[in-house]
C-alpha cells in the first residue's frame, strides 16, 4: 500500500464570525475540505487544511469553534502571525479593517487570501499587492461568482462561441432587505454607513469588475448613477439610524472589443427574475440568461418574430423558445472551489490568477464608478501596472 504524503497548511482564519466567513469559507469550504479527506494532489500526496479561528470577540469563536469541530481559536491575532506553522493569513472582516491587518500579515511572511473589496480605495488596494510582491509571498482575492454553475455554463457557451459577436451584456442583482423595524434585515447594518465602508457600489462593483474582465474583456469606461433609495434603517440592536450609504447603483461600462454592459444593483428591489442575480448575454447568433445556478439559451433560429402592436394581445409567450445550456449535474461549492485552488498554489506551486492586483481593480472600479456618479461624466478606466 502507498504511503500518502500529506502536506498540512495552516491558515489564520480572521473574521470568519460574520454570516459569510461562517457559512462560507469556514464551513462550507474548509471545513468541508477537511471532511472530505483533504485536496488530491496526485495518488501518492494530499493537502490537508489546518486553520486556526481568529477574531475579537470570545464567545462568538468558542461557539463557532464548537460548531465547527475546529479546536484553535485566538483573540490574539499578532501573536499567531507569529507562528511559523501558518502559511495563510484570511482575512473575511469588514472592509475597514482589512488592509492594516493584512500588511500584518505580509510583514509576517504570511501568504494571502482574502474577501474582497480588498480596501476602501484603490490607494490602500493597490499597496496590498505591491507589498505582497515585493515580500515574495502567494496571494489571492476571492472572486467566487466566477465558479457559480450558471456562469461556469455561460463561460462554456462563450468558449465554445455560441453567441457569434457578442454586442452587449445586462445584468440585474439585489433583493429587498427589510429595514429591520418591522422585519429583521437580512444584511448587516454596517452596509448601508459609508463611514463604516458600506455602499452597495463598494461591495458590488469588484464582481462586476472580475466576472467582466474574465467572462468578456476588460473594462475601460464607466458611466454610474448611485442612490440611498431607503434612508432610514434600524441596526442590530433595534435602534434607527441614518443611512449614509448608496443602497442602489445603475451603471454602464464599456468593454473592450465595444462590448455594452449594463448592470443595476439594488437592495431596494422586489424580486421578479429568474433569481437574485441574472446576466443576459445577447450576441449576434444566439443569447443566454445565466442565474447563479441555471443557464438558459436561444439561437437565432431560435428567436421568434416580433412585430410593435400594443393595440391586440400579444400572441407570443417570450418565455418559451428557451433550452437549458450545460450539464444539469451537481456543482461544488463555488468559494470551495477557489479555495481549492489557492490551497493547490500554496502547497503545490500550481497556477492562480486572481491576485491581489485583481482585487485592486475591483477597488478601483467602485472608486471611479462613484467619481462618475459624483461627477455625473463618463470616466475612463486606467490600467494598473503589475
Amino acid at each position: 500500500m502507498k504511503n500518502i504524503v500529506t502536506h498540512r497548511v495552516g491558515i489564520i482564519m480572521n473574521g470568519v464570525t460574520g454570516r459569510m466567513g461562517t457559512n462560507q469559507h469556514l464551513m462550507r469550504s474548509i471545513v468541508a475540505i477537511i471532511r472530505q479527506g483533504g485536496i488530491r494532489i496526485n495518488d501518492n500526496e494530499t493537502i490537508i487544511p489546518d486553520p486556526i479561528l481568529v477574531g475579537r470577540n470570545a464567545e462568538k469563536l468558542k461557539k463557532l469553534a464548537q460548531q465547527s469541530g475546529v479546536e484553535k481559536w485566538t483573540t490574539d491575532l499578532d501573536s499567531v502571525l507569529q507562528d511559523k506553522s501558518y502559511a495563510i493569513y484570511f482575512d473575511a472582516q469588514t472592509t475597514n479593517r482589512r488592509v492594516e491587518a493584512v500588511k500584518k500579515a505580509i510583514a509576517a511572511g504570511k501568504h494571502i487570501y482574502c474577501e474582497k473589496p480588498t480596501a476602501t480605495n484603490s490607494s490602500d488596494a493597490y499597496e496590498l499587492y505591491q507589498l505582497a510582491k515585493q515580500a515574495g509571498v502567494k496571494n489571492g482575492v476571492v472572486q467566487d461568482k466566477l465558479w457559480l454553475p450558471g456562469l461556469i455554463k455561460l463561460k462554456n457557451l462563450i468558449d465554445s462561441r455560441f453567441f457569434g459577436k457578442i454586442l452587449s451584456i445586462r445584468g440585474e442583482f439585489g433583493y429587498w432587505v427589510f429595514e429591520g423595524d418591522r422585519q429583521p434585515a437580512q444584511r448587516p447594518s454596517w452596509n448601508y454607513r459609508k463611514e463604516d465602508g458600506g455602499g452597495i457600489i463598494l461591495d458590488m462593483f469588484p464582481h462586476w469588475r472580475y466576472l467582466l474582465d474574465n467572462l468578456f474583456g476588460s473594462v475601460k469606461a464607466v458611466s454610474c448613477l448611485g442612490a440611498t433609495h431607503i434612508e432610514k434603517r434600524w441596526d442590530e440592536n433595534g435602534d434607527p439610524y441614518t443611512c449614509t450609504a448608496d443602497d442602489a447603483c445603475y451603471a454602464i461600462f464599456k468593454l473592450e472589443n465595444n462590448i455594452i454592459a449594463q448592470f443595476n444593483s439594488s437592495w431596494a428591489v422586489r424580486v421578479r427574475r429568474d433569481d437574485l442575480f441574472v446576466m443576459q448575454v445577447d450576441g449576434s447568433e444566439g443569447t443566454a440568461v445565466a442565474g447563479l445556478r441555471n443557464c438558459l439559451i436561444q439561437s437565432y433560429d431560435e428567436t421568434p418574430r416580433a412585430v410593435w402592436n400594443p393595440d391586440e394581445e400579444n400572441a407570443i409567450n417570450y418565455y418559451e423558445n428557451w433550452k437549458p445550456a450545460g450539464s444539469q449535474n451537481r456543482f461544488d461549492n463555488a468559494f470551495k472551489l477557489q479555495w481549492e485552488l489557492f490551497l493547490r498554489h500554496v502547497a503545490n506551486d500550481e497556477p492562480f490568477n486572481w491576485t491581489l492586483l485583481e482585487g485592486a481593480k475591483g477597488v478601483q472600479l467602485a472608486e471611479i464608478g462613484i467619481q462618475s456618479w459624483h461627477e455625473r461624466k463618463w470616466l475612463s478606466i486606467p490600467e494598473l501596472e503589475p
